[in-house]
């Protein structure tokens, strides 16, 4: 059986790259004004100033926008915190700092937060590209911040992942308004610990010897 192997996208050009960061930008301030429903296609292709047929040549759904969206915004983030790193002394801590800062950029814009999390809840296999590429985003946020002296382990990753997922759960009850800030801290904190478990990171030396296999 022969498996055919798709070949990687060609990069965009500069003119290419300038349209899709219109009709990010038009995909932000429509769901940052009216939330996950405010996003219709036709209005994003106006507002960004292409054709609806370009548009869906570059998203081929509202879903796959309101991710792309996600990994925009998170693109900034990781950006703002490379300028400003945590301060924590721990990477417990520091991780903790970083989703918590997350967070409040988040809580500024709750219609769009609210947009793009339901976008990610209801991504299909389709939209897979679109949710590794947030979360190896994520995870790339959370790892820096953990400060590691060399690659992550196996059971440093397992944390991690862990983290990511106590993380979007917090931010789905907090938007149902399950859950308040202050309740999104100490579940944030709390899973931030696990960090504590894997042994060394960042510059925090080797983990406690009760916690050592």
């Amino acid at each position: 059986m022969t498996v055919e192997v798709k070949s990687a996208p060609p990069p965009l050009t500069a003119r290419q790259e300038a349209r899709r960061r219109r009709i990010l930008h038009a995909s932000a301030q429509l769901a940052g004004r009216g939330g996950f429903d405010a996003v219709q296609m036709r209005e994003v292709a106006e507002s960004s100033g292409v054709a609806l047929g370009t548009l869906y040549r570059y998203f081929p759904s509202k879903i796959h926008l309101l991710v792309a969206t996600m990994q925009d915004q998170l693109e900034h983030l990781h950006s703002t915190l490379r300028k400003r790193p945590p301060a924590g002394e721990s990477a417990a801590e520091r991780v903790a700092e970083t989703l918590m800062r997350a967070f409040r950029a988040l809580q500024r814009e709750p219609q769009l937060a609210d947009a793009m999390v339901r976008a990610l809840t209801f991504a299909d296999r389709s939209v897979s590209p679109e949710v590794d590429t947030v979360s190896r985003q994520t995870t790339a946020i959370v790892l820096e911040a953990m400060n590691l002296p060399g690659p992550p382990t196996p059971e440093q990753l397992a944390a991690v992942r862990v983290i990511e997922h106590t993380w979007h759960s917090t931010l789905i009850t907090w938007l149902s308004g399950r859950a308040s800030i202050a309740q999104a801290g100490i579940d944030i904190e709390t899973v931030c610990r696990l960090i504590d478990l894997t042994g060394p990171a960042g510059r925090d030396g080797p983990a406690d010897p009760r916690y050592r296999r």
